[in-house]
């Protein structure tokens, strides 16, 4: 005869203590969750209340306790993870906003929205009770967000495409970055440099292509006509516009640098360059934006935005907000805190070639 499978056993409950223990769920809840009361309890009870909770390895229930301290101790943190490439620049915020939700005893539950254009439906959908706050990165919100964000559910976010009324954000200093980094290359001596930047309607790719162009303005150097491409922050972005681009100047000088708006699209630029023939930077010098985990395992010169502490700023930011609300005291103001950048250099970076190269 086949032996039947045991039902799984459910959690102990403050009941299965208390009838353990021979006293009441009353007793017991008073003993393990240490509320004044249980100092009018005897030490022999305690100590069997005890007993009985190690045995039945009871747990709290920690909804239970959230209800009753209007705290779930719990972050959301809302983004897009879509396409077929890893998105390395979320996992970098990500990784401090672990590091500090941890540090504080928060979890965070990650809702991945497939567009911003969802979000007025989703994000009131998410603030259910099941967060204390939510974490918006790199929402790209056209409507007055005051119209649907929940009341009861504080938010900040980091590199908005423009202010959200009411919620503090965090961003790096994309315009002054990409400033660095091209003012560095024409100080190289390189006049044809090709800005591939990202994507239409973004505005960190909007000062990034600002920071290049004013780099140029301030040298006193006029930028080369034809030399800006928009792209997705993507390696895919990368390769799909260089190409044509290479194709429609054929014949003419190769750029002698590339400053690319993303780690991930300077990957792509680099994959296409090199399936041509390129050396990088014998022929041609790259530059990407992030610092991303791509960047310091390829040895990608980069401007470097501090991706894990604004992830860590975030947390802090929204706790403090969070701790306000509770106690009915006034929150952080709603500002913008920018975070400098900085240019790192690496293997892909290097003076201009001695002799013009053109574009097969």
């Amino acid at each position: 005869m086949s032996e039947q499978p045991t039902r799984p056993r459910r959690a102990a409950t403050l009941a299965d203590v208390g009838r353990e223990a021979g006293v009441s769920a009353m007793a017991a809840s008073a003993v393990l969750n240490g509320v004044s009361t249980s100092t009018r309890i005897s030490k022999e009870t305690r100590e069997r209340v005890l007993a009985a909770a190690e045995k039945l390895r009871y747990r709290p229930n920690r909804t239970a306790r959230a209800l009753v301290d209007r705290r779930m101790n719990a972050l959301g943190l809302v983004g897009i993870l879509s396409g077929d490439e890893p998105n390395l620049y979320f996992l970098e915020v990500f990784d401090g906003i672990m590091q500090a939700a941890g540090a504080r005893g928060q979890n965070v539950t990650v809702f991945n929205v497939g567009n911003w254009v969802d979000a007025r439906r989703l994000v009131p959908e998410y603030c259910d009770g099941r967060i204390d706050g939510l974490i918006m990165l790199a929402p790209m919100i056209d409507a007055p967000a005051s119209e649907w964000l929940p009341e009861h559910a504080p938010a900040v976010t980091v590199h908005a495409n423009r202010a959200v009324p009411g919620v503090p954000g965090l961003q790096s200093d994309d315009e002054g970055g990409a400033f660095l980094a091209v003012s560095h290359l024409l100080r190289l001596g390189h006049r044809r440099i090709l800005h591939v930047g990202g994507p239409e309607g973004s505005t960190g790719a909007d000062l990034r292509q600002q920071g290049y162009e004013r780099a140029f303005r301030e040298a006193g150097i006029t930028p080369p006509p034809d030399h800006v491409l928009r792209c997705p922050f993507t390696a895919e972005g990368g390769r799909t516009v260089l190409e044509p681009w290479l194709l429609r100047h054929r014949g003419e000088p190769l750029p002698e640098a590339i400053f690319a708006a993303s780690d991930a699209i300077a990957l792509g630029c680099m994959e296409r360059l090199q399936a041509r023939g390129y050396r990088i930077p014998e022929d041609i010098a790259l530059i990407g934006f992030d610092n991303t985990l791509f960047a310091r395992a390829a040895r990608l010169s980069t401007v470097a935005q501090p991706l894990g502490k604004l992830g860590r700023m975030a947390v802090e930011m929204l706790l403090a907000l969070i701790d306000a609300e509770q106690t009915r005291q006034p929150g952080a103001e709603d500002r913008e805190v920018v975070l400098g950048t900085e240019l790192v250099e690496r293997a892909t970076l290097a003076g201009p070639r001695a002799a013009e190269l053109l574009i097969a």
